[in-house]
């Protein structure tokens, strides 16, 4: 009987653990699981519901979501990806909805749905799970892996490591001969302190166009005002895109907002026009842009210097210039950064290099595999890094089940 252990006893170690004993029964599977409890980003996904996955159902698409591994994802993505996900969790009692954003929840809506999936599972195929053991190294030794824990010694015939971002497994890896990329945050929001959006937070707008000063860094989408400074999911995919250059230039940059992603000359023939139809009314009563709330068009009449009881045809030239960029052009100063929620996430782990993709195994050490967050993939937030590990651990799983 083929023994297999798996350090890490999250999503990535789960869905392995599962598919390859569901392969191939005569498999002995031991996760190991350092802390007292499993499956603990699971159960906090998605603010406690789990965001399985996204709905976009081809490969390609589906791989510019991941500011690191597009390229080596596209493969696995042809063997498993999220329609997969859907018939995966379906037949095992678990079914899946798709919402207005296309994340893609549990229909019962609580991340307990997936955990008791995994466990029910586990119990079922006789699966070992072992917690409390963190791993102290690992080996290879005559043709199999030695795992030391704090508790006790084990002896695999492969080794799947599964273990997220823990630093000390890294160190393990490195001492095998695998290069390490450092980590920098990779899904964060832009604490900015100015007067234009002090008091505003809540404030949203749904098609803003965000950038870096001084970078290529550029995105589009909904923008949050928040009371750290700005979110939503223009700046999340910014951030995780942007996370190195970000990370080099010590969260210290200029954001530059276009509110509307139109370009200036546009929105000041709109101003113009507004000015000759709307000229005996004050320009601070309503905001004449359907996107643009009425509390952030009045912070930024008044960083044009414009009164909002002026009415609209004592507005001169100068000042609907003044507006327009307002509007097109806003430069804030970002000064550090703030997790988004409790969805932590960074880039940075095992070089993609050195990684067979078809079976996620290592190409320095025949046996011993990686999955999940260990390598250095991540992805925009939207249940896309739940689909790597699912896709990765399937794949794995394979490997495992017939090899």
């Amino acid at each position: 009987m083929s023994k297999v252990v798996i350090i890490g006893g999250g999503a990535a170690g789960f869905f392995t653990a599962i598919n390859a004993k569901e392969l191939n029964p005569d498999l002995d599977i031991i996760i190991l699981e350092k802390g007292k409890e499993v499956l603990q980003k699971v159960k906090i996904s998605g603010g406690g519901r789990c965001n399985v996955t996204h709905a976009c159902f081809e490969p390609k698409e589906l791989t510019k979501f991941y500011p690191r591994g597009k390229k080596e994802l596209l493969g696995p993505f042809h063997q498993f990806m999220t329609g997969d996900t859907f018939e995966w969790f379906e037949n095992r009692g678990v079914p899946l909805k798709i919402e207005s954003d296309n994340r893609v929840f549990p229909e019962a809506n609580t991340s307990q749905a997936i955990i008791d999936c995994f466990q029910k599972a586990i119990e079922e195929l006789d699966i070992k799970v072992l917690k409390n053991h963190g791993v102290t190294s690992f080996y290879s030794e005559n043709e199999q892996w030695v795992i030391n824990t704090k508790n006790e010694q084990f002896i695999a015939d492969k080794l799947v490591i599964a273990a997220g971002s823990s630093k000390k497994i890294w160190e393990y890896a490195s001492e095998l001969g695998h290069s390490i990329i450092p980590t920098v945050p990779s899904l964060f929001t832009f604490n900015i302190k100015d007067k234009r959006i002090v008091d505003l937070g809540g404030v949203s707008v749904p098609n803003a166009t965000v950038k870096i000063s001084g970078t290529k860094l550029e995105n589009y989408g909904p923008l949050l005002i928040t009371h750290w400074g700005l979110s939503g999911p223009a700046v999340l995919k910014l951030s995780a895109f942007g996370a190195r250059i970000l990370a080099e230039k010590a969260y210290q940059y200029e954001v530059v907002v276009n509110w509307l992603s139109l370009s200036e000359e546009t929105v000041l023939h709109q101003l113009n026009e507004l000015k000759k139809t709307n000229a005996r009314k004050q320009i601070g009563l309503k905001s004449p842009f359907q996107e643009i709330p009425r509390r952030l068009w009045e912070r930024l009449l008044i960083a044009s210097q414009i009164r909002l009881q002026q009415n609209w045809a004592d507005i001169n030239k100068n000042q609907l210039i003044a507006i327009s960029k307002q509007l097109t052009n806003t430069t804030f100063r970002a000064e550090g950064k703030s997790t988004f929620k409790e969805e932590f996430v960074t880039a940075g782990g095992i070089d993609l290099k050195e990684i067979n993709f078809k079976r996620f195994e290592s190409k320095l050490h025949a046996n011993l595999f990686f999955v999940g967050e260990i390598l250095n993939i991540d992805a925009v937030t939207g249940g896309f890094n739940f689909q790597n590990a699912w896709t990765g651990g399937f794949i794995c799983a394979n490997a495992l089940a017939t090899s």
